[in-house]
């Protein structure tokens, strides 16, 4: 059965954004290339409707001039698959791409059970009901060494996962990755 991992960049204080800004959570290049590595493993990334219309940018960007880590991660989001979940979204803008009105837990363990490769969560709205549904295996931060004091919580209030940590990673600009396995029972 494939892994389901919640990876997210956030301050240090928690938050994803704040007041649509995120420009200091743009990763540099050694923590670029480590998300491209992490991201090279999902086969299928799960979106809510803001996360998908932040991230669809990659489908038609012109990386050709950008740093080949860019470049890189373009291909790789490009060869994804990606579920959008969104009861608003008119339609998708990307190839491999599939609309769901409705999250269904049901339909994301029968995704795990038939995926041959990880996927991922991305946005904290629907991270946290996969959370809910006890569909996440892995929870990923890279925390970034800022505090912004507000905006969109990484996490939702109302929710407690016990965690295990298994991998840690310092970079040299100060972010750090910690993964952790969510504790079963």
């Amino acid at each position: 059965m494939a892994r389901l991992v919640y990876l997210t960049i956030c301050s240090l204080d928690g938050y994803v954004e704040r007041d649509g800004h995120f420009e200091w959570a743009a990763p540099d290049e050694q923590v670029h290339a480590f998300v491209n590595e992490r991201e090279r493993a999902a086969g299928t990334h799960l979106y809510g409707r803001r996360m998908y219309e932040t991230m669809v940018a990659w489908e038609t960007m012109d990386v050709a001039d950008e740093p080949p880590v860019m470049r890189e991660y373009a291909e790789i989001w490009r060869a994804a698959d990606k579920v959008v979940f969104s009861r608003t979204l008119g339609e998708v803008r990307s190839a491999r791409t599939r609309l769901e009105r409705e999250f269904d837990p049901a339909a994301i363990e029968e995704l795990k059970r038939s995926a041959e490769a990880e996927l991922t969560v991305g946005g904290p709205g629907l991270a946290a009901e996969a959370m809910r549904a006890g569909l996440v295996d892995e929870v990923a931060v890279i925390l970034v060494p800022v505090l912004v004091g507000g905006g969109t919580p990484a996490f939702s209030a109302d929710l407690r996962l016990d965690l295990e940590l298994l991998e840690q990673r310092r970079f040299d600009n100060g972010m750090a990755y910690l993964r952790y396995g969510v504790a079963q029972g």
